[in-house]
């Protein structure tokens, strides 16, 4: 195993305790330093570890699930794995990562003021189509369905977004292999994260009511926003 590798999933592993601990962030943390490492891995190890982790994340809180959103966040979710494909394929990265990261980060400013999201079926098919679109693209896609549940409980956000994870991460991969994008470097890469993976996941257990007892509303926010800010910086420097 290379150094690189386990740099990496030093990160992973820190990204994982903090995936399980709000419900997203691990892309937040994992993605700056793969594309220091080596920009042409993305997003494939991303969306893998992201399945790894939300399908553990969901045997651990599956009775919280909000089936209903997911429902509604996975019908935006697939045509905007689609574009996300394209993208990939055809756009320049450095100009839509700034598009993705800007548009966050104004989400995050406006809960900050006046905006009050729910998780209704309109905002949940609009969520789930630039989740699929910039998740594929950029592996960073799960602010933009967390935002609409800053105000619900812990374990009903962790446990919604994981199944909203594993499936939608699962038609990235999917649509990324019919596209030829999943070479078995980029595969390996991501399996060999895994194990980094879940030593953060189960460190996140104990420390689940901590942040549930504060309130999960105030992380969720300054995670969204920080990770705007990452891609911003990230895709400027391209």
């Amino acid at each position: 195993m290379s150094w690189g590798i386990v740099a990496a999933g030093c990160v992973v592993a820190l990204g994982g305790l903090l995936q399980g601990l709000i419900g997203f962030g691990l892309a937040l943390i994992a993605v700056p330093l793969i594309a220091l490492l080596d920009p042409t891995l993305l997003p494939v190890p991303v969306l893998i570890v992201a399945i790894a982790h939300a399908s553990m994340s969901l045997a651990r809180e599956f009775s919280h699930v909000d089936w209903h959103g997911v429902g509604w966040a996975m019908l935006g979710r697939l045509p905007g794995t689609l574009i996300g494909i394209w993208v990939v394929d055809a756009l320049d990265p450095k100009g839509f990562g700034l598009v993705v990261g800007g548009s966050v980060l104004g989400c995050v400013l406006l809960s900050i003021t006046t905006w009050r999201p729910r998780p209704r079926p309109k905002s949940l098919v609009t969520a789930g189509f630039a989740s699929g679109s910039f998740g594929t693209a950029t592996s960073v896609g799960g602010p933009m369905v967390a935002l609409l549940y800053q105000n619900q409980t812990g374990p009903q956000v962790r446990a919604t977004l994981a199944a909203f994870f594993v499936l939608g991460s699962g038609a990235s991969v999917i649509g990324l292999l019919a596209a030829g994008q999943v070479t078995a470097h980029r595969l390996w890469t991501g399996v060999a994260l895994i194990p980094f993976l879940v030593a953060g996941f189960l460190l996140s257990g104990p420390l689940r009511r901590k942040v549930d007892a504060g309130g999960i509303r105030t992380p969720m926010l300054i995670v969204a926003g920080a990770s705007a800010v990452v891609l911003i910086v990230r895709s400027a420097l391209l």
